[in-house]
């Protein structure tokens, strides 16, 4: 963070201070949540939780070399005391972005905005310093802890923000303003607590309605819900995608060998080839949408190629791949999962598996509501049309949709199998692996099925596997 006095941050969050000697010792480290990330320098800030409270670790933070704590109660040392710590967060982290000289960066969709913030900020930060999101920390503590880390030298600083009703993007651009806002796609995910894509894109709009007239909305072209919302800003336009009408669009799109995305990026500066190191189609859209935001920052089609080309996947367990010694490959795509993104890993698994045998190891697909069957089931059936070799069901009601999506489609029988939990698919794919054999892992968060494709990695190193 930008050094601030604790004086200067109570007087920004309103608080009081207490057992302070000095307060114009300044904050001159991180600011974080988590006491074992605690260092000198730094401010801690004391959530409590249901199960626990930061207030109970100031003594601990404090011995560690943090300055202060910023809760609510006063601690025994060095403290900023304040009603509420998530207000008082949001405001430090406002004043801090209005206080740096950063480019900000903004970007949402319902799938595709961790992947695209992390091409992002690898192609900025060829340009100049860059600060962004780690993993998906989109929320109302993990955007402004982002932009708290924020420093004289950033120059761009790329923000992902969620949403899970309507006036949560609104409430994250408040706090973080943003110049360039990127909208990705409305999709299926978090549609039963929204109620409809309807409701989703106008949750997703707040995005560019933030924007100042001499901002910049990036769109996709490709999307009629996020075209759309053209008409919801008075900032510049610009579109991304394969349309015809987008400024920023791909030509010659296939896929290697491999599976990996090759294209011909087309920008209003010029045109370059892109040859991707991730995996699965899907990732020309994030790749556009990332050329789209950096053309308008001043970066020419050469460079963005170059940058697209060397970029790799900065955040765990999304089409993370791993090459077993024996041949077997191991795709875990297993850090949350939507209906889109579930259809695209399995588009990228038939893809990367040509010629091999195919396993898809999927799970339950979560906060869909009303529209749980119909999804399950489309995504179990797709399997089929792809020519998916094996399909293994993991969970419970759920799962027994994917499979009898798959079974109705093709009548599958054995080459579908639904299993009730994680262990039972370790014990399955550990049995009946083969060597050459693509085994993909996806599901949502809370089915924690990256345990299996973690288990198939140490088999592997172990050298467990079938002969057959």
């Amino acid at each position: 963070m930008i050094a601030l006095s604790l004086a200067e941050i109570a007087e920004v969050v309103g608080g009081q201070t207490h057992d302070i000697p000095d307060p114009s010792v300044q904050v001159t480290g991180p600011v974080v949540r988590d006491s074992r990330e605690a260092g000198p320098g730094s401010l801690f800030v004391a959530f409590a939780g249901e199960r626990v409270d930061g207030h109970d670790f100031a003594a601990s933070v404090v011995e560690a070399g943090a300055v202060a704590v910023l809760g609510t109660r006063p601690v025994g040392v060095p403290a900023i005391v304040v009603d509420d710590v998530q207000t008082a967060l949001g405001a430090l982290a406002r004043h801090v972005v209005r206080r740096l000289g950063a480019t900000l960066v903004a970007l949402t969709g319902s799938a595709g905005k961790t992947s695209t913030k992390d091409l992002i900020a690898q192609v900025l930060r060829r340009k100049a310093p860059t600060v962004f999101t780690p993993g998906s920390l989109n929320n109302e503590i993990g955007l402004p802890l982002t932009a708290l880390s924020a420093t004289e030298e950033t120059r761009f600083l790329v923000l992902e923000m969620g949403a899970r009703g309507i006036g949560h993007i609104s409430y994250l651009a408040g706090l973080t303003p943003p110049k360039v806002g990127l909208v990705l796609n409305v999709g299926s995910a978090h549609i039963g607590e929204f109620g409809g894509r309807e409701q989703i894109a106008q949750a997703k709009g707040e995005l560019v309605e933030s924007l100042p007239e001499d901002g910049t909305a990036v769109l996709n072209a490709d999307d009629p819900y996020v075209r759309a919302m053209a008409s919801r800003t008075k900032a510049k336009v610009i579109f991304f995608g394969e349309s015809g009408e987008a400024d920023v669009r791909a030509e010659n799109v296939r896929l290697t060998d491999t599976g990996q995305p090759s294209f011909r990026l087309h920008t209003p500066s010029g045109a370059s080839d892109v040859t991707m190191r991730l995996y699965g189609e899907h990732h020309v859209s994030n790749a556009l949408a990332a050329a789209a935001v950096a053309h308008e920052l001043g970066m020419s089609a050469d460079e963005i190629a170059v940058a697209l080309s060397e970029a790799g996947s900065l955040s765990r367990w999304r089409m993370e791949v791993t090459e077993r010694p024996d041949g077997v490959t191991v795709v875990n795509d297993a850090y949350n999962a939507n209906p889109e993104s579930m259809k695209a890993a399995l588009r990228a698994l038939a893809a990367m598996g040509k010629g091999r045998r195919t396993w898809a190891v999927l799970g339950k697909m979560a906060e869909l509501g009303d529209e749980a069957l119909a999804e399950h089931d489309a995504v179990g059936r797709l399997a089929v049309r792809l020519n998916v070799s094996k399909l293994v069901a993991v969970g419970g009601r759920e799962a027994a949709w994917l499979q009898l999506g798959a079974y109705n489609e093709g009548s599958w029988g054995e080459e579908s199998v639904h299993v009730s939990d994680a262990q039972a698919a370790v014990d399955l794919l550990r049995s009946e692996l083969r060597p050459g054999d693509v085994v993909l892992v996806k599901a949502s968060r809370s089915v924690g099925l990256e345990s299996v494709a973690q288990a198939l990695v140490e088999s592997g190193a172990e050298g467990e596997v079938s002969a057959r």
